[in-house]
């Protein structure tokens, strides 16, 4: 049984694991560095500890420092959210080796599917496609990575065996590229997870991003939740998530969905995790990787689900069953996720950082802000920039994108630079709207700067049109109307004439 439980996070999934504890009537400990001090995750737990100062490194990443708060707050669990520890082999290691309970997979199962070479070696064996790569050759030096290059087939993808959000990856065209590329992709995965080996992937043109929510308990039932479309990305990173794609359909999805619960079950999985592919134009889907962990686009599967993953992660912790079957699972209507950061897309998307003088999220039917900040709240440097994730539903796809169109323009922030207007457009592009886009669609045939020059040329022309009706009728109102001739109207006149002849 738990009744507390320590959330090792910050922002708003810290919010977020707080609110499903609360409504299962479990307590909460915050953990904060001194530039959270004043966080909104701080004021809504039920305790809260200093960790240290501001680099992640001294606070949010000292696995240490938290499992000895768990034990001195009394909480019998730790979960981690997203990010920072959450797919870390060796802190979900040494939560179990203190007693507690760690609030996601097993470690053996985030060893097995955190380093991607294994990962792949373990679906392959499974029975699970993979998009061809230099899987089962181990780790290879710069100079055999190379030589096996043309073997897969340019262009090709650099990829880091550790960690993931586009860091320690790398693109790779022609065979001269290949040893800078090698070298900078390496450095980059050394100083993101301690871990310099890379490995290479056939790049697939022309593919979608799609990844597959699972189940898993410790009864031996694992189930699906449905798709989610990924595609629309900015150097590897989400910007925007919907579920259900609107390239899956229903056949697809079963067929993805088993092989999901599949390479989830050849690890011996536990707890929420994430199964993504790669699908290429003709339908052929691949496996690329497994997050052990909650997704940040969780939000849009629950609207689509009805199902609340968070508390299902609490009570499979706690060794409860799955509530729901497969055959419970159905996708009702549609649902969009944009993610509100602090970042300047009229110049390449540069963080913003500063105070949120001002803060008003959209409201109405079918709409959800989650969010950890507040008016006042100060951005900072040290952490990512995500503000919030708005996410609206809707009956139909059309719909969903109306609301979330109208959503964004109710949105008001005041003090740094947000990246609406790059959702704005986004919503407004036809190729959106006609779910026709693939994981090359923003940074190859998106432009922010011709959405905008559209939208502007609007406001151009409303404003020449109010000059010219202002002019007008000032015009009218300058000119002089002389009396006649006659010192009377003729309507006059003719009262008098009838007069003088009666």
């Amino acid at each position: 049984m738990i009744d507390k439980v320590l959330v090792a996070n910050r922002g708003e999934i810290a919010v977020r694991v707080i609110r499903a504890c609360r409504e299962l009537g479990i307590g909460t400990v915050a953990v904060y560095s001194s530039a959270d001090r004043s966080a909104l995750h701080v004021r809504l737990a039920d305790e809260a500890y200093l960790l240290g100062p501001p680099p992640a490194r001294d606070s949010y990443l000292r696995g240490d420092k938290i499992i000895e708060i768990a034990k001195r707050s009394g909480a019998q669990a730790i979960h981690p959210g997203y990010g920072f520890l959450a797919e870390n082999e060796g802190f979900a290691h040494a939560v179990e080796g203190a007693g507690l309970i760690f609030i996601g997979p097993r470690s053996s199962a985030i060893a097995a599917m955190g380093d991607k070479l294994e990962a792949r070696s373990t679906v392959t064996a499974a029975g699970v496609p993979v998009v061809p790569g230099t899987e089962g050759k181990g780790n290879l030096q710069d100079g055999e990575l190379i030589a096996v290059a043309p073997e897969i087939g340019f262009p090709l993808l650099i990829k880091a065996t550790a960690g993931g959000g586009g860091r320690g990856m790398r693109e790779v065209r022609t065979p001269e590229e290949m040893p800078d590329l090698l070298q900078s992709a390496r450095r980059e995965a050394e100083a993101a997870f301690g871990d310099g080996n890379v490995y290479l992937e056939k790049l697939l043109l022309d593919a979608r991003h799609i990844e597959f929510q699972i189940l898993a308990d410790s009864h031996g039932n694992v189930i699906h939740l449905g798709e989610r479309e990924c595609s629309l990305q900015r150097r590897h990173q989400k910007l925007l998530e919907e579920s259900p794609s609107p390239f899956i359909d229903e056949e697809l999805r079963s067929r993805m969905g088993t092989l999901a619960c599949t390479a989830a079950q050849a690890v011996d999985y536990l707890n929420a995790g994430t199964i993504e592919f790669l699908v290429d134009k003709d339908r052929n889907y691949y496996f690329l990787e497994m997050n052990t962990r909650l997704q940040v686009e969780h939000p849009v599967t629950e609207f689509v689900t009805g199902v609340d993953i968070v508390k299902e992660q609490i009570r499979i912790a706690m060794g409860e069953r799955l509530s729901l079957t497969q055959d419970d699972i159905h996708l009702k209507g549609w649902a969009i996720e944009c993610r509100i950061n602090a970042e300047d897309p009229a110049h390449n998307f540069v963080p913003s950082t500063g105070k949120l003088d001002q803060i008003i999220l959209p409201t109405g039917p079918g709409i959800r802000v989650d969010t950890g900040v507040y008016p006042g709240f100060e951005i900072s440097p040290y952490y990512d920039s995500l503000i919030s994730k708005l996410i609206c539903w809707g009956e139909t796809r059309q719909e969903a994108i109306v609301r979330m169109r109208h959503a964004l323009e109710e949105y008001r922030v005041v003090g740094v630079k947000t990246n609406i207007p790059f959702h704005q457009c986004i919503m407004d592009s036809p190729q959106f709207q006609a779910g026709d886009f693939d994981t090359r669609f923003i940074e190859e045939q998106f432009s922010l700067e011709e959405s905008q020059n559209g939208k502007h040329k609007l406001p151009d022309i409303a404003a020449i049109l109010a000059v010219l009706v202002t002019h007008r009728e000032g015009q009218r109102a300058a000119q002089i109307v002389r009396r006649g001739d006659r010192d009377t109207s003729n309507w006059k006149r003719m009262g008098r004439w009838e007069r003088m002849n009666h």
